[in-house]
Order: C-alpha cells, then structure tokens, then sequence
C-alpha cells in the first residue's frame, strides 16, 4: 500500500507517486484574479455506476472568480459510502452530470472574490452545504458554501469533520434524554460514527453496548473499542448474555447503521418505551424488527439524516456552523480523537477505491498535496 496509517491524533501520511499537484496558482496570477486558465484536477462521471468503471481523472479550467466566490485548493477528501452512493445513483441527493463527487474535506483558500467577507487566502475551510465536489485538487466555490476553522487542526480530523462526528452529536442529543448512568446499544461499532459514539457517550459517563461481528481478530477490535471507552464490546448472539453479566440498566437508546438482523438484535434488549435510530443500512437488508416489541415493549422507530436533518431547521445554515465549532472544540478537548487514515494521490484513485471498499475501520484520503505533509 502507497500510503501509511496515521494512528490517532497523527497527520494523514503517504507516499504518493504521483506527479506534482498541478493548479497551484502563481501570486501575480491570483493578484489579477486573472486565472481562467489555469487548471486543476477532478474525479469526474458522466454517467451513474460502479465508481471504477465510471469515474476518470481530469484536467478542469477554473472559471473566473464571482463577486461572492473564492477559489480553494481541497487538500484532502475521504471516500465515504455516501459519495459511493451518489456515484452510483443511489443517494437522494445527486450532483448534475457531469460531476464531482465528494460532500466533505479541508482545503486552503487561496483567492477570494471583490465582496467577499467571510475568509481571506490562507484560511482552512471545511464544506457545509453538500455536493461540493471535494474530489479534486482544485475548485471555484460560493463562500457561504464553505467555513472557516483553526489551522492546528490534523488533516485526519479536517478532512472528515462534517459529516460522521456531527452525526455522532446529533444521534446522542436529539432522540432520548441520557443521563450520566444510562446506557445505549449500538452496531456497526467500529465504523467512523460508532467509534465516535464511544468517545461521546464516554465523556457525558453513558454506558455503551458495542455490537460487533465476530471475526478473527475480534480481542484486536475489542481492545481497541474499548481503549476509546466502550463498556461492552459483544456479538449479536451473545449481546443478552453481555448485557447480563454487566449489570447495566437496560438501554434506553438503540443506534442502527446495519439493518437487517443486526438491527433487531439492537431492538430486542432496549427497555420497555425505548427508542431504536436507524441511520444506515450497510447490510443493505431490510429492517427486521419483531412486531411484539413494538405492540408489548412499546418501542419506538426512528429514522435520521444528517443532511435531511438540516434542510428542515429554521436556521440550518447557523446550526451547520455551530456544530462544526462543537465538532471542533471536541477534537480539541481530546473527547474526539481523529481516526486512522490512509491517504492516497488523486491519480490513484482507483487503489484508493480499493482500500476504501476493503478497510471499514479506517478512512481513506484522497490528497492533492505532494509528499506525506499538507502545506502549512
């Protein structure tokens, strides 16, 4: 593998091979906004499918800059599965084709339209409105698109700050109350947002049943969970005995990004009138939840997007900007740790597709920057 894994609260590291980034702008050239011509490089499809067959790296010239627009080099972009989904049409939200895929990443502003207020040259800025495109070295953006953060803050925690730590926020804050003492259950515990759930709940002193599959290097995984503060780390046929022999409560909340059985095995040990928060289905299977545990237990179901989310507050645009500062005063207290990441050139996109779809626990990079540090 070309690039290596930067453990928590490390830089992004790799080794790329690729060619120097292409696109950044000579002084003279931004002084006189006069870069039309200048060209960065973008992921780019034309059609929906499998990413592999359908995307293709390409030079793009750089518009002129608007009176509200700035021009940002995308230091760095992870491959989520929600941008897998768009590239493969089914994700509700799609770009017009052809486009760009990506809906998070850090970058450097390095030009700014005549009126624009909010951010100079220099600054680090993260996307808060979706579908900006993050996959490419270079882009012409609205400001208001895009938010100002602290330099300090490690690529690794940058570059994936707005979509699963928010997630990981919200899913805690805006369901059941829970108190210091109660406890959750969740699967998918190792994924980005499981992971940041642990830290979360941890640092508010909520109990966390951890569901994971059972596999080869389960005590690595359990190990592993539980140094980022899980209570429990189990397997969905062994979860009621667990939840037994640790004498917790009975959790009031149930987080879902599996579906399927695994999300029944969340329902079935909830207290009677709790809550079961399905925001995923990796499984790619449907619901499964017995009808007695609705009708007897009196559970309730509950679906959540993040982005859906948003667009029905009355000032989503501020709630984005706040959470982002939480999410950052989070990493900054240490409550969050930046996951490991490996971090892959653009031009090599397709091994990075690979890492990707191989590696659930860690995130992958897409870097426009050469060697293994982002420019200051």
């Amino acid at each position: 593998m070309l690039a290596a894994l930067a453990r928590a609260g490390g830089q992004a590291l790799a080794r790329g091979a690729g060619p120097a980034s292409a696109g950044f702008l000579a002084p003279a050239v931004l002084a006189a906004r006069g870069y039309a011509t200048q060209i960065g490089r973008s992921l780019m499809f034309s059609e929906h499918g499998v990413p592999e067959k359908v995307l293709r790296l390409e030079p793009e010239q750089l518009p002129a800059l608007g009176d509200h627009e700035v021009l940002v080099n995308v230091l760095a972009a992870p491959i989520n599965p929600s941008d897998i989904n768009t590239i493969e049409g089914k994700y509700p939200l799609r770009p017009e084709l052809p486009g760009v895929p990506g809906h998070e990443g850090v970058g450097v502003v390095e030009a700014v339209g005549p009126k624009v207020t909010r951010m100079r040259p220099g600054d680090r800025v993260v996307p808060i409105e979706h579908g900006q495109g993050t996959w490419r070295s270079h882009g012409v953006f609205n400001e208001q698109h895009w938010y100002k953060i602290p330099k300090d803050l490690p690529i690794a925690a940058a570059a994936t700050m707005v979509v699963n730590p928010p997630t990981a926020v919200r899913l805690l804050e805006e369901f059941v109350p829970l108190e210091a003492g109660d406890t959750l259950v969740q699967n998918g515990a190792t994924s980005a947002v499981g992971r940041y759930i642990i830290q979360l709940a941890k640092s508010r002193g909520v109990n966390t049943i951890n569901i994971i599959r059972d596999r080869p290097d389960r005590a690595e995984v359990e190990a592993d969970l539980k140094d980022l503060g899980a209570t429990v780390v189990t397997t969905s046929n062994e979860i009621k005995a667990a939840l037994k022999d640790s004498r917790l409560p009975k959790p009031k909340l149930a987080l879902d990004c599996v579906s399927g059985d695994a999300a029944a095995a969340c329902a079935k040990v909830l207290v009677n009138g709790g809550t079961m928060v399905t925001y995923g289905a990796m499984s790619q299977q449907p619901l499964t939840v017995p009808p007695g545990l609705l009708i007897f237990n009196d559970i309730r179901l509950r679906g959540f997007w993040l982005t859906g989310g948003y667009a029905k507050m009355k000032d989503g645009w501020r709630a984005k900007e706040d959470l982002v500062d939480r999410v950052v005063a989070l990493f900054r207290t240490k409550v969050f740790r930046p996951g490991a990441v490996a971090a892959f050139d653009l031009e090599q996109w397709e091994e990075a597709m690979k890492q990707a779809r191989s590696d659930h626990r860690n995130k992958t990079l897409l870097k426009s920057y050469d060697g293994d540090r982002p420019p200051a």
